[in-house]
């Protein structure tokens, strides 16, 4: 195979703008509250097990369980138009337990880093793509992903609370934007 650096340079960029790891610190940053911690590796770990078990064996499990990807892109947005609320009205939506395990796969590893968004998306490149440039593209932005959890408290301190709160009401707002954009791209498929 002759290796082509623009192909996987397209697929960590489509990626990259997907799972929106850096639009999503806010959220994360008051998951982390919530919970008591984030424990990043294993966060990491658990999104790349979801992205690369979907890559390979996303369509037959959603076809065995009698869903389609639509059905699976609806479920997901309407997650994640929750969490938007929540960031844009400062109520609570998700209830927080003090428990860092059971928030490590809902809603952190899944919907808010291997999201809908990001598993169909994944299943999509798969039309264009060879799976090596899909699965380095992958394994680069659980790099980034993994980064960016480590570095909460410092981003937390950089932008200090007021900046927090900013930031965390705009990126709301987009959360808000691509819930009701995947939701309405994926909702007449249902109306059958």
């Amino acid at each position: 195979m002759e290796f082509h650096p623009d192909q996987l340079l397209t697929v960590i960029f489509t990626l990259f703008a997907v799972i929106d790891i850096v639009g999503s610190i806010p959220l994360l940053i008051g998951m982390k509250e919530k919970m008591g911690g984030i424990k990043s590796l294993k966060v990491t770990l658990i999104s790349g097990g979801f992205m690369i078990a979907f890559m390979f064996l996303g369509k037959p499990f959603l076809k065995m369980l009698g869903l389609d990807i639509k059905s699976f892109a609806v479920g997901g947005s309407i997650v994640i138009f929750l969490l938007g609320l929540e960031m844009v009205l400062g109520h609570e939506i998700f209830k927080g337990d003090k428990d860092a395990h059971s928030g490590t796969v809902v809603p952190i590893a899944f919907p808010i880093i291997a999201g809908s968004g990001t598993l169909t998306t994944i299943m999509s490149l798969k039309a264009n793509f060879e799976e090596a440039y899909i699965l380095g593209g992958i394994l680069v932005n659980l790099v980034i992903v993994y980064i960016v959890l480590k570095s909460l408290n410092f981003i937390e301190r950089m932008l200090g609370p007021g900046g927090l709160l900013a930031v965390r009401k705009f990126f709301g707002v987009i959360l808000l934007a691509i819930a009701v954009k995947i939701f309405s791209s994926n909702i007449g498929a249902l109306r059958r």
